[in-house]
C-alpha cells in the first residue's frame, strides 16, 4: 500500500529506494527508452513495476531472516538453560531446530542474491561476518593429575593421598572446562543468530561448530564422571 505525502500524492514505501536504484536522470532515461518502439511510457512503468516487485519479494526474504534471528537467540537461550542443568539429551533436537532454522534462511539465498544483483545492492550484500574459531581440548584449562608426580610418591597409598589432595582442584578444572565448551556453544549459535543466518559460509560453519561443541562437551562430562564419581 502506498503512503500519502503532505500533498496527498501516494507515495510507495520504498520511493526513495527505487529513486536511487534508478540512477539515470529524465533525459538519459528519454534517450535510453528512445531506442526502443512500441509504448515507451509503458516500458518504464513496466521497469518501476519490476523493482517494486524486486523490493516486494526482498522484504519477504528479510522477514525470513529476522524470524531465523528471534528463532536463533531463542534456541541459544535454551541451549544454556540445558547446558546448565546438563540435560544431555534435550540439546540434539535444539541442534535439529538450529540447522532447519539455517536451511530456511538458505531458501532465499538465491532470489537474495539475484534481487540484490538487480537492485544494484551486490556489495551490501556482499558484507560478510568474521568466520567461526573452532574451539578443541586443547584450547581448554588442564587436568591436575596425581600421576604427574610419580616419582614422588612410590606406593599406591600415597598415590591415594594424592589423589585426594588434588580432588577439590580437579573438580573445579571440570567445572572451568565444562563452562567453557558451554559458553562457546552458546556465542556460536548467538553470533549466527545475530546476523540471522544471513551469510551461507558463516551460518554453515556455525552449525557444524555448535555440533562439535556439543561433542567435545559431551566428552568432558565423561571425562568428570571417569575421575570424580
Amino acid at each position: 500500500m502506498g503512503i500519502r505525502t503532505p500533498e496527498g500524492t501516494a507515495r510507495h514505501p520504498h520511493t526513495d529506494e527505487l529513486a536511487a536504484a534508478v540512477s539515470m536522470t529524465g533525459s538519459q532515461l528519454a534517450q535510453a527508452v528512445g531506442r526502443f518502439d512500441g509504448d515507451k511510457a509503458a516500458m518504464v512503468l513496466a521497469a518501476v513495476r519490476t523493482a517494486e516487485r524486486a523490493f516486494t519479494e526482498l522484504d519477504d526474504c528479510d522477514k525470513v531472516i529476522d524470524e531465523a534471528s528471534e528463532t536463533g537467540r531463542a534456541i541459544a537461550d535454551r541451549l544454556g538453560e540445558l547446558l546448565a542443568a546438563e540435560a544431555a539429551d534435550e540439546i540434539p533436537p535444539q541442534l535439529d531446530a538450529l540447522e532447519a532454522t539455517s536451511a530456511r534462511v538458505r531458501d532465499t539465498d538465491g532470489p537474495r542474491t539475484l534481487l540484490n544483483r538487480l537492485l544494484g545492492r551486490e556489495e551490501e550484500a556482499g558484507q560478510t561476518p568474521s568466520t567461526v574459531r573452532p574451539l578443541t581440548s586443547v584450547d581448554l584449562p588442564g587436568l591436575p593429575s596425581a600421576y604427574r608426580d610419580e616419582e614422588r610418591f612410590t606406593d599406591l597409598i600415597a598415590m591415594a593421598a594424592r589423589g585426594a589432595e588434588l580432588a577439590p582442584r580437579l573438580r573445579h578444572a571440570h567445572a572451568e572446562r565444562l563452562g567453557d565448551v558451554a559458553a562457546h556453544l552458546v556465542r556460536v549459535v548467538r553470533q549466527a543468530a545475530d546476523v540471522g543466518f544471513a551469510e551461507p559460509v558463516f551460518a554453515d560453519e556455525s552449525v557444524h561448530e555448535a555440533r562439535r561443541a556439543y561433542a567435545l562437551w559431551l566428552r568432558c562430562l565423561a571425562e568428570r564422571k571417569r575421575d570424580l564419581d
